[in-house]
């Protein structure tokens, strides 16, 4: 694949209709759901000592979902989605951090005493 294809499948990848999805409406209600889509892309060209030439690259594109707009009575509101594994490492960061404060406490007091 050449370059100049690969970014043109780069730009064809990475657009609204992958960021927004199709709405939907129950009960008189329409959601819209919504991602953050990011995508990134590399290649290069080179030569040997026999002249001989190549090139490549490659790309990759990540989504994750973001939330939804919620469409109800002539009211647009955002629910955000909620990133369970990231609120988990939060927590664990903060519980671990707690552990080697209190730690440093008691071995401060420990050496007034």
């Amino acid at each position: 694949m050449k370059i100049d294809e690969l970014i043109a499948n780069v730009k064809d990848s990475v657009d609204a209709k992958k960021v927004y999805a199709e709405p939907y409406e129950k009960n008189g209600v329409t959601i819209i759901p919504a991602a953050i889509v990011a995508g990134g892309t590399g290649g290069g060209t080179g030569r040997d000592e026999k002249g001989q030439e190549g090139e490549g690259g490659g790309f990759g594109i990540s989504a994750k979902p973001a939330g939804a707009y919620v469409i109800s009575d002539g009211h647009v509101t955002w629910q955000p989605a909620i990133d369970v594994n990231r609120l988990i490492a939060t927590l664990g960061a903060v519980v671990v951090a707690a552990l080697f404060v209190a730690a440093r406490i008691v071995k401060l007091r420990s050496q007034n005493q």
